[in-house]
């Protein structure tokens, strides 16, 4: 990949240098030469080293690494295409009769490289090192510069090669202007473009000759295309950034809306505006993507829901003593989710359909009595609640209640007890577990 950078900014300076040579240099100079004699021996090389490197084979998507098919496969595509744009114009203008040669036209073979800019873009895009926004902008901004530059300089050459200058768009103002600097004569014919791409038409320069028209005519309808393809990126990407705010403020009308047509308690209200809030933060913050993670194959998906949290479930006090095994298969099993303060995880005398881990935050367990809520107890970073409703599958005998911002590991019931009736050993000691530890959930379970 850095020989890829590498050869990508020598295309960079291919593609200012081949349109420079064309529009605005009757013959190649010295310094000029060199540097275009080093970067064709440098792709030259780069062919060289393309007969040995392994290929993606598209219809079967494996590595071939055959030095037969890789090149057969090189030589039947764009190696000649690739030779010719490295050859020396010194030798183009020895092998060419008088009449043919031309040393802008030899340049221009070389913007067949201009390929590999767009093949690292595209790789580019894909890379999540990268941002994909900055890359695409950085792309069209790349894309309209060489258009401007390019056609800068066809027009001078229009204009330089024509039989009469004084007829031409910068002969008609600057007579002269072939004894002006090579610098001005480039700032001119730069002017001349960008205005012509821009539509702006001052009205101090204008094409006079036939040549010049048919010329605008076709940069107009091509610039009408790039702008459109232009305008059309760029609403794209800042649509799709805006996309996941949009959606997150129609969600939270369309729930302030429902909660005051059903006129509901405003403690509920702010619990619903604050869920909704905290996961539109998780989503766009990155931390919580269970859409990207469920798309993974199951194996890939445990091995990383072991690695977050199998260390803390190893610590819960209703796993110990069990097999590693049915603590592997449970931590498979769990989701993680957020909850914000002040929302109830587990409501009292609800169906015990699921039990919670605290990865982190705290959690208050609440009694409902005569219409009073009484704090009866806390949980903390590796405690588990609402185990008790699940185990003797009766109504929860507590509603659990953030006090901070939280993350918990969710493991349904049916799962649960799927794991245990396969590990009928382990579902003994988590039982014994249970009835061991001396805890206020066990007190309301005897009491109730």
């Amino acid at each position: 990949r850095t020989w890829e950078a590498f050869l990508v900014f020598l295309v960079y300076y291919t593609a200012w240098v081949s349109p420079f040579e064309f529009g605005f240099l009757v013959r190649p100079s010295g310094l000029l030469t060199i540097t275009d004699n080093i970067v064709n021996a440098i792709f030259f090389v780069d062919i060289v080293l393309t007969f040995f490197v392994a290929y993606l084979d598209k219809t079967s998507y494996l590595i071939i690494d055959s030095k037969k098919e890789i090149a057969t496969r090189y030589v039947t595509t764009w190696f000649l295409l690739d030779l010719i744009s490295t050859i020396p114009s010194e030798f183009v203008r020895v092998i060419l009769p008088n009449n043919l040669q031309s040393y802008g036209y030899v340049s221009m073979l070389r913007l067949w490289r201009l390929r590999r800019v767009s093949r690292f873009f595209a790789r580019l895009e894909k890379d999540k090192n990268y941002s994909y926004f900055w890359t695409r902008c950085a792309k069209l901004v790349s894309v309209t510069l060489f258009v401007i530059h390019m056609a800068a300089c066809i027009f001078y050459r229009l204009a330089a090669h024509y039989f009469n200058p004084t007829e031409t768009w910068i002969g008609s103002v600057w007579e002269d202007f072939k004894t002006e600097s090579l610098y001005s004569q480039y700032i001119k014919s730069l002017y001349w473009s960008i205005t012509t791409m821009a539509t702006v038409g001052y009205g101090d320069l204008h094409a006079v000759n036939p040549n010049e028209m048919t010329f605008d005519v076709m940069y107009m309808l091509f610039n009408l295309a790039l702008t459109s393809y232009i305008i059309g990126n760029m609403t794209n990407l800042v649509v799709h950034a805006a996309t996941r705010t949009r959606h997150f403020r129609d969600t939270i009308h369309a729930a302030s809306s429902f909660a005051q047509r059903n006129r509901l308690p405003v403690r509920l209200q702010d619990q619903m505006i604050a869920h909704l809030t905290l996961k539109y933060r998780t989503d766009s913050e990155g931390l919580h993507q269970q859409e990207a993670i469920d798309s993974l194959p199951k194996a890939i998906r445990s091995s990383i829901a072991n690695y977050l949290f199998y260390s803390l479930v190893d610590r819960v006090y209703l796993f110990r003593g069990v097999s590693n095994d049915l603590l592997f298969q449970l931590v498979s099993e769990m989701k993680a989710e957020y909850f914000p303060p002040k929302e109830d995880v587990i409501l009292q005398n609800e169906a015990p359909t699921d039990m919670y881990f605290l990865v982190s935050g705290v959690v208050e367990h609440i009694v409902h009595k005569n219409a009073i809520e009484h704090v009866v107890g806390e949980a903390r970073t590796g405690d588990v609640v609402g185990e008790i409703g699940v185990l003797c599958y009766r109504p929860q005998l507590f509603t659990v209640r953030t006090k901070r911002l939280s993350q918990l590991l969710r493991l349904n019931r049916t799962s649960f007890l799927n794991l245990i009736q396969a590990n009928v050993g382990d579902g003994t000691i988590i039982m014994n577990n249970v009835l061991q530890v001396a805890r206020l959930d066990i007190f309301f379970l005897v009491s109730f």
